[in-house]
């Protein structure tokens, strides 16, 4: 195992989190390594918005991987860089590991996959065993490979079946569990005594301090796409000002960074 991999699974300890602010491109990657963050983590939803689709598993995989490895090339290269792959780039666990092996070579040592899936004409959860196959696949590609599984229960409404999933996937090779969807401190709490792995929580407003999730046995905080849609939104306001009442008074609230520092930061 690499250092940095060591280093990335080592950062996962329940009681003091890993606290992960999700960058999308080679910029926002620099800027949050600059912040003296302790590691580095991709948002699919920021990925897939600044190549030109929609998050949810229609990025084209070659484009995911090369958007990837600019991501760890603005980074210092001590720095660990995971990535999050939506369901895993591909229809099967084969596909998987194809996808894997180009993550490994582009300089991550770390990924997300969820286990939502394309069902019928919506997107549900993906069938246990199947889920299994990939993870395997998966792991066998990258044996030293922080797999961190995201279980879309909460969001799919099948919570109750959380644990048992999360039990399942370790089984077959998983490292952490991410459950995004819940924000309430008696759930997570649960959440973190039943799962015996890593739990990383998907935050926002209103969720619990990083201190409370701490205390909790959290391991790992993500702020998924949060940073990305906060700065997609200072464009939305700024443009809707100019072209209606011609003010800039959105540009001094969004607290614009500086031009020669971002430029020196990207140098």
């Amino acid at each position: 195992m690499t250092d940095r991999a060591a280093r990335f699974h080592a950062l996962h300890t329940a009681g003091q989190p890993l606290v992960l602010a999700n960058a999308w491109d080679p910029a926002s990657a620099r800027i949050i390594a600059a912040t003296g963050a302790p590691a580095l983590a991709t948002t699919s939803a920021g990925v897939a918005w600044a190549l030109g689709a929609p998050d949810g598993d229609v990025l084209d995989r070659d484009r995911a991987l090369e958007h990837l490895a600019r991501i760890v090339r603005a980074v210092p290269d001590e720095l660990p860089v995971t990535a999050d792959i939506e369901s895993g780039f591909g229809a099967t666990p084969a596909d998987v590991a194809e996808t894997i092996r180009g993550v490994v070579a582009a300089g991550a040592v770390g990924v997300n996959i969820e286990d939502s899936a394309q069902v019928g004409d919506g997107v549900g959860l993906r069938d246990v065993a199947d889920q299994q196959e990939r993870i395997a696949a998966a792991r066998a590609a990258a044996p030293d490979l922080y797999i961190n599984l995201r279980i879309d229960t909460y969001f799919r409404g099948k919570p109750e079946e959380t644990v048992a999933r999360a039990e399942a996937y370790l089984a077959a090779g998983a490292s952490g569990i991410f459950v995004p969807g819940v924000a309430d401190a008696d759930t997570i709490g649960s959440l973190a005594k039943a799962i015996a792995a890593p739990l990383n929580v998907l935050v926002q407003p209103g969720t619990p301090s990083v201190a409370e999730l701490a205390a909790l046995g959290v391991a790992r905080v993500s702020l998924g796409s949060w940073i990305a849609q906060a700065a997609y939104a200072v464009a939305r306001r700024a443009a809707t000002e100019a072209y209606t009442t011609g003010t800039y008074t959105a540009l001094a609230e969004g607290d614009a960074y500086d031009f020669g520092e971002l430029n020196s930061l990207l140098s």
